[in-house]
């Protein structure tokens, strides 16, 4: 069975918790890891009329059979991670790699307080300065932290062994490609590189493991905080279209653009993008809302999908029309 890495297309907010947590859901994981930076992405998850958003578990959360694994490169900040595995009640699958560096609160005020952080809006969450003190190597690690000892484990180990098992393992991303340090639109960026590369690197999967990158894009790219946005739209236009969305960590408004056919085509290729999902489609035409199945969306709605394609290069496999779980048409049998 293949590993699978999702991962963001834009600037965050792509939908990539939905995503996941279909995927999970269909396809029945046996691991579920999360890469990335840490608790300053947040993924929502809405299932039975009940909406979670999650910092530091993996969306995937949602099948109960997977083991919901955090990988070395993700910063762990554990008050956090700990209300999560409460609240979800997953004290007996989620596990955090002994290697995490760990998040203080120090860094969280040096995240809020330094001038040049607070410039370019970061989350205020900590994340940029344990980089840097993982950087000069005086960051702490998971195994130090008692409050931990009970969820540490090997996770690169656990993946590799249940991929040479034969099991399907999902690798999931956060932030989004436009956020990476590398390839962003710096310096208003993330603290690390957000691409599939890294999240593989991040939970410790060779490259010759990773079967599939479904990258996810929005068809209106929202962006939290400074920086470049060069589709960006008047906020009176995106309240026309019913487009008024809030960061799932900072709370904060959500800017609001057109569909960027340029920046997808870009990010699908440094992505090496096998897959792409669409989401918002319910939003571009309001009478698409919660149909799942390619024949009943409109012409409209079709004539984007094969846009999107046409301009990407990838094919376009799923497509959410909702924001619930299974508001969503899944076409990888068909087109794969």
């Amino acid at each position: 069975m293949p590993a699978t890495v999702i991962v963001g297309g834009f600037w965050g907010d792509e939908g990539k918790g939905k995503i996941v947590a279909h995927i999970a859901n269909s396809d029945k994981p046996r691991i579920i890891a999360r890469g990335g930076v840490g608790p300053n992405a947040g993924h929502t998850v809405e299932i039975e009329g009940q909406k979670f958003g999650v910092r530091m578990i993996p969306s995937g959360f949602v099948y109960k059979k997977a083991k919901l694994l955090i990988g070395a490169g993700v910063l762990v900040n554990p008050e956090i991670f700990l209300k999560e595995v409460e609240l979800l009640k997953v004290a007996d699958r989620a596990r955090v790699d002994y290697r995490c560096a760990i998040i203080e609160q120090k860094h969280c005020e040096i995240d809020r307080t330094q001038d040049n952080l607070r410039k370019i809006g970061t989350t205020g969450t900590g994340c940029g300065p344990a980089n840097v003190d993982r950087v000069c190597r005086i960051a702490k690690q998971a195994k130090e932290v008692p409050e931990l000892k009970d969820y540490l484990t090997d996770v690169s180990l656990e993946i590799n062994e249940a991929l040479y098992s034969g099991d399907f393992v999902l690798i999931e991303g956060s932030q989004g490609f436009a956020l990476s340090l590398y390839y962003g639109t710096y310096p208003y960026v993330t603290s690390k590189d957000t691409t599939a590369s890294a999240i593989a690197s991040d939970v410790g999967v060779g490259p010759t493991r990773i079967d599939d990158v479904i990258v996810v894009f929005k068809c209106f790219p929202t962006r939290v905080g400074s920086g470049p946005f060069p589709t960006e739209m008047p906020v009176e236009e995106a309240e026309k279209l019913g487009i008024v969305e809030y960061g799932t960590v900072t709370g904060r408004r959500r800017r609001v653009g057109y569909w960027d056919g340029k920046l997808a085509k870009y990010s699908a290729m440094v992505n090496g993008a096998t897959q792409v999902a669409i989401t918002g489609i319910d939003k571009f035409d309001r009478e698409c809302y919660g149909i799942k199945e390619w024949e009943k969306l409109t012409i409209k709605a079709k004539e984007f999908i094969e846009q999107v394609e046409n301009e990407v290069g990838v094919p376009v496999t799923l497509i959410s029309t909702g924001p619930e779980i299974k508001q969503i048409i899944d076409l990888r049998r068909e087109k794969l």
